[in-house]
């Protein structure tokens, strides 16, 4: 048997890499992982966390607003500072780095903070020209910010530099029409940005269910967010001053102080050396992969964004978990990719798990659906007119629940547990024989009519 240097390596020190990392070296495997730029990836260090975090303090805008009618005096206007906010992100993003770091150190993996690529099959080349062999390669290097080819595209950020801004834009567009786009767009706009959200189509959130995603845009053109759809890009031009005038398709020139390209993410495999070792891509440059997480080359395999399967976090670390399990753990797992749940933290935020109403139509043909729309208590008090509105999808024969959409307040948290329901294949009579948690908003899903 050939006697290599290690026997995983692993290529990214995301969510899918670090999972894989140290539960295979907890089943006894010698693991070295690269990280060229910082331990916990995108969702670590410049995706989910830094974002929620912004999100929270987003919210505050608006319940600063209401407090007048739950009997506080508060000041108004309020002052906001943009730095004190981002440096406290920024060193809370630094601590969960830290401890990703200490659990690999302390499952005895060997992180190398450099660069490496593939040479062939057991085999990579680290950025200081070592080479390194394994009898097993991992690749899970995430996926980065597709920009635009356009004139001046280069004057435009991403959401990689957008946590690091000097200072709050008082004019910014955003070009895309996704989750990224829509979650910055609402946490702009409550820190008292205006905000104009471009979108090449003529749709946003492709993907969720119709109503939902019509009720996120209704209420954001109430709050002042300026949606301008069919409006691919044409050009930046930067003025003497700084300022931006952006060039749409459709559209007049709109001038502003900052441009966020949201137009989707590519898997991070350029300049790889995948070739080298026989691994095929997609179109997109994906690694393609068997149900086992394995490329076209027998010692290689991949998980995560760069796959391009579920661009989520959650799943990227199922799909690490389950490799290291079945190759050093004896114990053969798959991920199962139906029905996972999805939140948008949006303002309000959005959630769904299964099929939309569209999709049951087109595979069940039979479909009863159920929903309330409705204006939650606090609302009501706070004199706020925005609505949530829950949305259960069922098959029209078995009566069993294939999807539950939601938009309001806290229905991210909601749907995690609602999604249980789903996966486990539970029936409309069984959300109906539970009792109402009274008064909340989640016991609307056990009232839906």
């Amino acid at each position: 048997m050939a006697e290599f240097d290690y026997d995983l390596f692993v290529l990214g020190a995301g969510s899918g890499g670090t999972r894989a990392s140290r539960v295979a070296a907890a089943h006894g495997a010698r693991v070295a992982v690269a990280e060229e730029y910082r331990v916990g990836g995108t969702c670590v260090i410049r995706g989910c966390v830094p974002k929620k975090l912004l999100v929270y303090g987003a919210h505050f805008a608006e319940d600063l607003r209401d407090a007048a009618h739950f009997g506080w005096d508060v000041p108004s206007p309020c002052a906001f500072s943009w730095t004190r906010l981002r440096d406290n992100v920024l060193r809370e993003v630094d601590r969960i780095e830290g401890a990703y770091t200490q659990t690999l150190n302390s499952k005895g993996v060997t992180i190398l903070p450099q660069r490496a690529v593939v040479t062939g099959p057991n085999s990579v080349r680290l950025a200081d020209g070592s080479e390194v062999t394994a009898e097993r390669i991992l690749v899970a290097v995430g996926a980065h910010p597709a920009i635009p080819e356009c004139p001046g595209h280069e004057h435009g950020i991403t959401s990689n530099e957008v946590f690091h801004l000097d200072a709050l834009p008082r004019r910014i567009l955003i070009a895309g029409g996704g989750y990224i786009a829509n979650e910055f767009a609402g946490i702009f706009n409550e820190f008292g940005s205006q905000v104009i959200l471009a979108n090449r189509s003529n749709d946003i959130l492709r993907g969720y269910d119709q109503q939902i995603r019509d009720r996120l845009l209704q209420i954001s053109m109430t709050k002042g967010i300026d949606f301008k759809f069919n409006a691919a890009f044409r050009g930046i031009d930067k003025g003497a001053d700084g300022c931006l005038t952006v060039h749409l398709a459709n559209h007049d020139p709109v001038v502003v102080d900052q441009v966020l390209f949201a137009t989707g993410r590519r898997p991070n495999t350029h300049g790889l050396g995948l070739e080298s070792a026989g691994v095929e891509l997609d179109e997109l440059g994906a690694v393609k992969v068997d149900e086992d997480n394995r490329s076209t080359c027998p010692s290689i395999f991949a998980v995560g964004d760069v796959t391009n399967r579920i661009q989520l976090t959650p799943v990227a670390i199922r799909e690490g978990q389950a490799f290291a399990d079945s190759f050093y753990g004896n114990q053969p797992s798959r991920v199962d990719y139906g029905c996972v749940p999805s939140a948008v933290f949006s303002h309000p935020p959005l959630a769904g798990v299964g099929l939309t109403e569209a999709e049951a139509r087109q595979q069940l043909g039979s479909v009863k659906v159920y929903s309330s729309d409705f204006r939650p208590m606090k609302n009501v008090l706070a004199d706020r007119n925005e609505r949530a509105l829950y949305k259960m999808v069922c098959d029209g024969v078995t009566d069993r629940v294939v999807g539950i959409h939601m938009i309001g307040p806290d229905v991210p948290e909601i749907l995690q547990a609602a999604a249980v329901a789903v996966k486990a294949g539970l029936t409309k009579a069984d959300f109906d024989a539970t009792v109402a948690l009274h008064p909340s908003m989640a016991e609307e899903l056990v009232l839906l009519k």
